[in-house]
């Protein structure tokens, strides 16, 4: 009877029961978990034994009455656990808890409050004398930013409709070679691009991004077409509520033209329908997650998209394909409606051609929305100007320099700034404490785990099956030493307000700080391709962050460029 016991499905059961149920409690390691599963499996129960026999690996040593003890609670607790997991939940529902940047930061040195001292508002100018614009050609369309094709369209020379079939016909044609598109968006981006004529010629004026086509990473909810999130269990999945952002870009008048592909569940550029392709070098995958989106701006297939970002997702893309784009600060825009990732980590953000796109995009998407809790109103303008006098931007000396950074500090001393030596954060592993974000996607996906269905997932069903034996008391505490990250921070920012480059990736994406990367030279070889540089600011200035980088802009004269394969 006993002698198969523990390969039965009884047995195996109970041991799955027995993981889940202890690395719920934060018990021990994940050896020890395992080790005491195994015990239990064969015993059939839970025992002081089964327990004795694994205390050597968490490294504990318990009395007898400790170990009758914790046989009496975990039995317990299983109870309770059994009641909790009866109750149905999906993605919309998220913890009762949120995750503040500005944790543990003295008032005094909270930022986002109001304008800084440093910059002046200026007033965007939308409209443009028809006589001193040529007639747009197709290249020209695949090639300008949001600003110049405005102009066009407020002038006269185009029309919402015909840009929109000129969007929709390039990412017919180059989807084949590029991977990027997931879903076409045609017969709503026609139906708005018509509307967005109409109310032109009628003399109402939504603003910038009035007309402009537009790409959704495609976890951004869209009624009446599918969100797919980059993986085959999700092909067939509609909500019937929009996006905080595709409600917002659509009441600024921006068509929609495409939902665009991302890797599955968020990490890296392999999803469902291939490898998205980097247009400059389509031997090379554009990197991820917002692989779609920077893949089709880079390629001029559509003027701007939006992008998401939890530990890279917007700024490795742009760096791969050459683009410009902003990661937000932490809260700045609502992900109401998008999926998620990681609650205190995900952020959404745009990708585009110039760093005035982006701005003009941010004004358009964010502010505080009850549906998503993290998410604030705070100080932001765009268009504005920046003086670099009143300015201490930081030069990280404990990192070593990048030759684009080096471009960028030659190109912001040439313009009079002040640079100040400054180091960042050391004393933390911040790659070890983004174990956050698998633990929080493990809760995301448990249900899908679950239910065993995790083919072409990329590396999430082992993130997620590790991320099962993390205690909760280890979880709590990495949020602890998260905080101190956080004010160790505030005291970099002490010293300057904003640095060039750094290699701060991880740090900043705990600690939400906003990064706004842009094109500073381009590299020769068989791949030539624009080079991009970054600028990390103060929380909630993108502002000036934009402003700096509009400056280097201009200096540099880094036009929008297509890959030539891409130019016709």
């Amino acid at each position: 009877m006993t002698s198969g016991f523990q390969n039965s499905p009884q047995a195996m059961r109970s041991r799955r029961e027995v993981l889940t149920l202890l690395s719920s409690l934060g018990i021990g390691s994940v050896v020890f978990q395992k080790v005491m599963a195994d015990e239990i499996a064969q015993q059939g129960a839970i025992t002081p034994d089964a327990v004795a026999k694994a205390e050597w690996i968490a490294d504990l040593v318990l009395s007898d009455d400790e170990r009758a003890a914790m046989v009496t609670a975990l039995s317990g607790v299983q109870q309770k656990l059994k009641k909790i997991r009866s109750i149905s939940i999906t993605t919309e529902h998220v913890p009762a808890f949120r995750f503040d940047p500005e944790t543990g930061i003295p008032p005094e040195q909270l930022t986002g409050v109001g304008k800084p001292k440093w910059l002046t508002t200026t007033p965007s100018v939308l409209s443009a004398s028809a006589e001193t614009i040529a007639d747009p050609g197709s290249a020209d369309l695949s090639a300008a930013s949001i600003g110049q094709l405005g102009h066009w369209i407020r002038a006269g020379k185009l029309t919402s409709r015909k840009l929109t079939e000129h969007c929709l016909s390039r990412l017919k044609q180059y989807d084949p070679q590029l991977f990027c598109v997931v879903t076409l968006t045609e017969a709503l981006a026609l139906e708005q691009a018509d509307r967005a004529d109409a109310e032109m010629s009628a003399g109402m004026d939504r603003g910038p991004l009035h007309g402009i086509p537009w790409g959704a990473k495609d976890l951004i909810a869209v009624p009446g077409y599918p969100t797919t999130w980059g993986a085959p269990q999700f092909l067939e999945q509609y909500f019937d509520t929009s996006a905080a952002v595709y409600s917002k870009l659509t009441d600024a008048g921006a068509v929609l033209v495409a939902k665009l592909s991302l890797g599955a569940l968020a990490m890296g550029d392999q999803w469902f329908g291939g490898k998205t392709r980097n247009p400059w070098n389509p031997d090379q995958g554009s990197s991820g997650s917002s692989a779609g989106s920077a893949a089709a701006v880079a390629a001029g297939l559509v003027p701007f998209a939006l992008g998401s970002e939890t530990l890279g997702s917007i700024i490795s893309p742009t760096r791969r394909c050459g683009i410009t784009s902003l990661r937000p600060a932490f809260g700045r825009v609502s992900r109401s409606g998008c999926m998620p990732l990681s609650w205190t980590m995900d952020k959404i953000g745009p990708m585009a051609r110039s760093v005035n796109d982006c701005g003009l995009i941010l004004q358009a998407i964010h502010g505080r929305d009850y549906r998503d809790p993290a998410s604030v109103d705070r100080w932001y303008q765009w268009p504005v100007t920046v003086d670099l006098t009143g300015l201490r931007i930081g030069q990280v000396q404990n990192k070593p320099a990048s030759s684009v950074d080096e471009v960028i500090i030659q190109t912001l001393q040439d313009l009079g700034a002040k640079l100040v030596p400054i180091d960042l954060p050391e004393e933390i592993d911040e790659w070890a404490l983004s174990m956050v974000l698998d633990v929080e996607a493990a809760a995301v996906f448990h249900d899908l785990l679950s239910s065993g269905d995790t083919a072409e997932l990329n590396s999430w069903p082992d993130i997620f099956r590790r991320s099962h034996f993390v205690s909760a008391v280890d979880f709590i505490n990495a949020f602890r030493v998260r905080s101190r990250l956080i004010q160790q921070m505030a005291t970099v920012f002490q010293q300057c307000d904003l640095y060039v480059g750094g290699g701060d990736l991880g740090i900043t994406n705990l600690t939400g700080h906003p990064t706004v990367a842009l094109p500073v030279s381009m590299r020769d070889g068989q791949h030539p391709q624009p080079v991009c540089g970054m600028l990390t600011g103060r929380l909630y200035d993108e502002s000036t962050i934009l402003a700096v980088a509009s400056l280097i802009e201009q200096h540099l004269d880094i036009h929008p460029r297509i890959p030539p394969t891409f130019s016709t």
